[in-house]
């Protein structure tokens, strides 16, 4: 008979183990999010501060040599730029929450292996949102010219890469995928959970 704490831990692992598959989704939503924070921000800065700013400029007196209007008009053509690549960017997140990644190929969340064909040096990558991007951390976006060579590809094959300095030639030699991840994450948990439910069972026994 299971312990109720070892239930509950079971259920704990379980969720936690569940909850790995839909990592992409949940980077996708929190992007999304930062991003609409960002929207909201400066279309508020657009539609209510700067024209407040751009009349008490006018105010002024001769627009010709207003330093003040100059700087506002400048700001408004930047947050309406920033603004149209935000809901750009918003409607690539939108599509690629709808796509599906790969079980067996590249895509957002794997953890790739290439060895470079001519140096043998060999390189591990994790690809993620461009925005989430730490190179110290071995990340690469599927925006990036290596994430497009590599996006969709398969253990095996070999990709040409063309940088301003120079063209590079890999091979994928390893590849763990974010399905893959999830169901190591769930084979562990079990282990987990059912060593944690013999040891209460030793426990509950010692106790007799």
């Amino acid at each position: 008979m299971v312990s109720c704490t070892g239930f509950l831990y079971s259920l704990e692992i379980s969720l936690r183990a569940n909850s790995f598959l839909p990592l992409v989704t949940l980077m996708i939503r929190e992007m999304q999010e930062k991003l609409g924070r960002e929207i909201d921000q400066l279309s508020h800065e657009l539609n209510i501060l700067l024209p407040q700013a751009i009349a008490q400029a006018v105010e002024l007196g001769d627009l010709r040599e207003n330093s003040e209007y100059k700087a506002a008009l400048e700001r408004q053509q930047f947050v309406q730029a920033r603004l149209g690549q935000l809901h750009q960017r918003l409607s690539q997140l939108g599509q690629l929450a709808n796509t599906e990644a790969p079980t067996d190929k590249v895509g957002l969340g794997s953890r790739v292996t290439v060895l470079d064909l001519d140096t043998n040096d060999t390189d591990t990558y994790v690809v993620v949102l461009a925005e989430m991007m730490d190179i110290d951390a071995g990340h690469i976006s599927l925006a990036s010219p290596l994430g497009r060579s590599l996006g969709g590809r398969k253990i095996g094959e070999e990709v040409s890469l063309r940088l301003p300095t120079a063209n590079r030639r890999l091979r994928i030699v390893d590849l763990v995928t974010i399905h893959q991840m999830a169901a190591s994450e769930q084979e562990g948990s079990r282990g987990r959970a059912e060593a944690k439910q013999r040891q209460n069972a030793g426990e509950g026994n010692g106790k007799r």
